[in-house]
């Protein structure tokens, strides 16, 4: 179907994977959702220094950033890429997209196999894997790096091999904050670009007038 040309370019919401370290883009660390969800459910939650029955010094003092959660749900569908012939739809339906997606849970399985090896080695103390930054992207007002949380699939529809070619995937997402990270991580970095870009944004809000909320003054 022709598009208009004036039709603004849409873009798509997706996550990219970049090195902690290096804080460069990893190999095909880029996954953009097929289609851009309806609705985001966003949370935030306070982290204030004074709670239920505190110290009243402290009741209006905030500890730091508050913990956003960020909901949504994406769908993926293969059936234009089967009626395209594409190949590898063809053999495997979703399964390639839906890996890509399970993967930014799992460790790399080398890295599985190393620690098993300093185990068996008689290593005492293994540290924990650390897992690419993951950044969440939806819009340029919104570029967050988070933590997946929660993870859910429901696949709808199956070829004759009973390979998925739809499926709607649920996605729980925690925002990494400086106090998460610290000011140094790359991404720290990211989400003081983030908080300050929030800042501007609230900038260029309408104010509003004290005739308007009926407030008198003290």
């Amino acid at each position: 179907m022709p598009t208009f040309p004036g039709s603004p370019k849409l873009l798509k919401g997706g996550i990219i994977l970049i090195d902690p370290t290096t804080g460069t883009m990893l190999p095909n660390g880029i996954i953009s959702l097929q289609y851009n969800p309806d609705t985001i459910s966003r949370t935030l939650q306070v982290q204030g220094a004074g709670g239920e029955g505190g110290d009243r010094s402290e009741a209006l003092r905030i500890k730091g950033p508050p913990v956003e959660t960020i909901k949504l749900e994406a769908e993926i569908d293969a059936t234009d890429q089967l009626e395209a012939a594409d190949g590898t739809a063809v053999e495997v339906g979703l399964h390639p997209q839906l890996a890509r997606l399970e993967l930014l849970l799992y460790p790399r399985s080398g890295q599985l196999q190393e620690n098993n090896h300093l185990v068996a080695s008689g290593k005492l103390e293994i540290l924990p894997m650390e897992a690419p930054l993951t950044l969440f992207i939806w819009s340029r007002q919104r570029t967050m790096p988070v933590r997946i949380t929660e993870f859910s699939v429901t696949e709808e529809a199956f070829d004759a091999a009973l390979n998925p070619i739809r499926a709607k995937i649920s996605l729980g997402l925690r925002v990494l904050s400086v106090d998460d990270l610290g000011f140094s991580h790359k991404g720290g970095t990211l989400f003081m670009n983030y908080l300050a870009n929030k800042e501007q944004l609230a900038g260029r809000a309408p104010g509003g007038t004290t005739a308007a909320t009926g407030f008198s003054g003290f």
